[in-house]
């Protein structure tokens, strides 16, 4: 196993890429995450990073190994089951996150594949934050931050979550005219506040907290439209800066909940609620 990974990253070697870190707390979550997702046969169910200065680690007890980062030299270490009893270095924190980043699939409970760039997750115990650091990103498609990744069996686990937005705050975009809403406004009151349930969910997806603070630009979506009318002052770029929290309850049926939408991770089904009854899409 470590000639494996030793050789996947020896391209990372020769092309002297450097990945800046401003926080090792952060990337070690990231990257810790990663190898969990990645190489589940060494590092098997998620583990609590603990920090024994210098190291910040996770001991997997089902294998009896230790991964961890060196906060003296920012090296990447593993100990235990095929590397014995003494550390051994696979490659400094900043390369090995150029790989992690590139996966983007760095969270095990959440299907991060398809999220846009600039979105980073870290995890500590059941709590997950999502941010853009404070940059603007492309708006997405959807206000899912935590997509659930496809189950190969069913789990037979279903979780209600709740999403709520806390604040919101638009930039780029005033509207003076009597009787015309402002359709950031709109945009916000659509998502404020939202229930969907999900079966067969993954096990390390039950009970979680997703926490977000993020900022989207929207300046392809609304600038053409409202340019050149009276009453209207756009000074782009228009963004929209959220923080919003996400509560998993694990429940006993999905169609006994108020939730406005189901969808079966194991079977690939979807059911939108529709006047008083889930219809299956």
């Amino acid at each position: 196993m470590k000639q494996i990974i030793l050789s996947t990253y020896t391209f990372l070697l020769l092309g002297n890429i450097h990945f800046a870190s401003a926080d090792i707390d952060s990337d070690s979550e990231i990257l810790l995450n990663w190898a969990e997702n990645n190489y589940s046969q060494y590092f098997s169910n998620h583990q609590v990073t603990q920090k024994i200065d210098p190291w910040i680690f996770r001991f997997y007890p089902d294998t009896g190994i230790y991964a961890g980062v060196n906060r003296n030299d920012n090296n990447v270490y593993v100990l235990g089951g095929p590397w014995a009893d003494s550390p051994t270095l696979i490659d400094t924190l900043p390369n090995l996150m150029v790989l992690a980043n590139s996966g983007n699939n760095s969270i095990p409970s959440c299907d991060t594949a398809t999220a846009p760039a600039g979105l980073v997750y870290t995890q500590s115990g059941n709590v997950i934050n999502v941010t853009t650091n404070g940059k603007c990103i492309s708006l997405p498609t959807n206000n899912n931050l935590c997509q659930v990744p496809q189950q190969a069996a069913a789990t037979g686990i279903s979780v209600l979550t709740n999403y709520e937005v806390l604040s919101s705050e638009f930039k780029g975009f005033k509207i003076d005219i009597p009787g015309i809403p402002n359709p950031f406004e709109s945009y916000a009151n659509n998502f404020s506040k939202s229930k969907h349930c999900t079966i067969n969910i993954p096990a390390e997806g039950a009970n979680l907290t997703i926490n977000s603070d993020v900022c989207y630009d929207m300046t392809a979506q609304f600038g053409d439209q409202y340019e050149n009318i009276p009453g209207i002052t756009i000074t782009p770029p228009i963004t929209l800066a959220t923080k919003s929290t996400a509560i998993n309850q694990s429940v006993p049926d999905c169609f006994a909940t108020d939730a406005e939408s189901i969808y079966d991770a194991f079977a690939k089904e979807l059911w939108i609620k529709k006047d008083g009854a889930f219809v299956k899409q």
